[in-house]
């Protein structure tokens, strides 16, 4: 469904955006995204870091002890 909604900017380029949106939101924090002359404005989720955990698949030979090797290993993938 694509809700659209007419607002007016103040004199210092500010929007109100409707509080029906806002409310679904886990944070304040935006990202503005500027795609040639229309921007985007896109809520940011946070995680907590444990969600990150066992997130990264790296191979069992890796010596951790050596950066060096974890940043091959790692680089490899991508």
């Amino acid at each position: 469904m694509v809700e659209i909604v007419i607002k007016e900017a103040d004199s210092q380029g500010r929007l109100l955006i409707p509080v029906h949106w806002r409310a679904k939101w886990k944070s304040r924090k935006l990202a503005m995204i500027k795609r040639k002359d229309r921007i985007e404005i896109v809520p940011i989720d946070f995680i907590s870091p444990s969600e990150l955990f066992d997130s990264i698949k790296i191979s069992d030979d890796v010596d951790f002890a050596d950066p060096h090797s974890v940043k091959k290993v790692l680089l490899e993938q991508h």
